[in-house]
């Protein structure tokens, strides 16, 4: 019986160091930390543009009018030409107006002769009155013949004058270079001084204007920033075109000047800016989109579109590796777009890595491996 028992206690512990020497179970490991593509940050130089529906404007419009009454004898330019500043658009009949310089010459030459023998009279009466041989009343009724031929000679000069320019205006003469457009009249049509109806309308194309509508409240935001110093102001602020069809206009202009008043309807400021065009591809009343040069931010901050995310009130958050490789989140306020970035105004730093990619294997606090985005790499950042 005691050498049954001593057997058990020796195959137990056969039993309990075979186990010992068996081979062990391993350990749980850490999981990998998730790989996510970063941007750091720096500042660098940005031009602030904003891009601003605009319509075409003549630089200069010119109606025509006639300046005196009569029948259309010629018409004496093409629709749709370009004409120069002084040459003859119509010829109005010019007979009444020529008989009327007539008349007016003739009265001039009266009065020259009344106004020569007043003179001479009143030279005579001077002399006489000076040796008391006539009487005072003589001599101040003389005085007062000669002033009046005095006035009717001015009075027929002013005529004469006036017959001429009458008779000038006859010939209906464009006020400025341009293209005019279509006639409303044709020759033996009645044309009336001062009427309401035009002739004609020449339009100066080259250059030319386009008006542009911008928010109040953008501006405002570009010149509170101004006065802080973060946008410096271009001394000659640049534009551009966008056409109807896609294609950018090939010559560049320049801002003229903004509106000093805001619209009531709209809360919108007017700005004009002058563009060449001499191959008159810019029609006035086209719509275009325009893109203004606005300033340059000599310190900006700009992070990949991929690396803000909104809520649904439009309020941005950036996740950002931390110094300890964990995620942490950060409210973001962007001012504009710039290319395919955000322009940061708060909430992120110089040296901050934002997560660009990855973004959703990355959430707060959790450890990652922070490593260039591609797209970084692309932009040369």
């Amino acid at each position: 019986m005691l050498r049954s028992k001593y057997l058990g206690v020796l195959g137990f512990g056969a039993m309990t160091l075979l186990a010992a020497c068996g081979p062990k179970t391993p350990a749980a490991t850490a999981p990998a930390a998730v790989e996510v593509g970063v941007v750091k940050l720096a500042t660098t130089s940005a031009a602030i543009n904003s891009e601003l529906p605009g319509r075409t404007t003549a630089f200069r419009k010119a109606e025509v009018r006639p300046q005196v009454s009569g029948i259309i004898q010629k018409r004496l330019f093409t629709e749709g030409a370009e004409v120069k500043a002084g040459a003859q658009l119509y010829q109005i009949d010019p007979a009444t107006y020529q008989a009327a310089l007539t008349s007016a010459d003739a009265e001039l030459s009266r009065a020259q002769a009344n106004f020569t023998a007043a003179k001479a009279r009143n030279s005579r009466i001077q002399n006489l009155g000076s040796s008391k041989v006539i009487s005072q009343q003589d001599v101040e009724d003389s005085v007062a013949t000669f002033a009046q031929a005095q006035a009717n000679l001015d009075i027929a000069k002013a005529s004469v004058e006036n017959a001429r320019i009458n008779l000038k205006y006859t010939k209906v003469l464009a006020p400025i270079d341009g293209v005019i457009g279509k006639s409303s009249v044709t020759e033996g049509a009645l044309v009336s001084a001062g009427q309401a109806q035009i002739l004609a309308t020449i339009q100066q194309l080259d250059p030319i204007y386009v008006d542009v509508s911008q928010s109040a409240d953008e501006q405002l935001a570009i010149r509170t920033q101004m006065m802080a110093g973060k946008i410096s102001a271009k001394v000659e602020a640049k534009a551009s075109l966008l056409l109807s069809d896609g294609s950018r206009y090939k010559h560049d202009g320049t801002v003229q000047f903004s509106e000093v008043g805001v619209s009531e309807t709209t809360g919108t400021v007017v700005l004009r800016a002058l563009f060449p065009n001499p191959d008159r591809l810019l029609l006035p009343g086209m719509f275009v989109r325009t893109q203004l040069q606005e300033g340059v931010h000599a310190n900006a901050i700009l992070v990949p579109q991929q690396g803000i995310t909104r809520d649904r009130s439009g309020n941005g958050t950036a996740l950002v590796v931390g110094a300890d490789n964990k995620v942490e989140i950060r409210p973001v306020k962007t001012s504009r777009a710039i290319g395919d970035k955000w322009l940061v105004d708060e909430g992120l730093a110089v040296g901050d890595q934002v997560i660009v990619e990855g973004l959703q294997k990355a959430k707060p606090g959790a450890t990652v491996k922070a490593v260039p985005a591609k797209i970084a790499t692309k932009t040369g950042e």
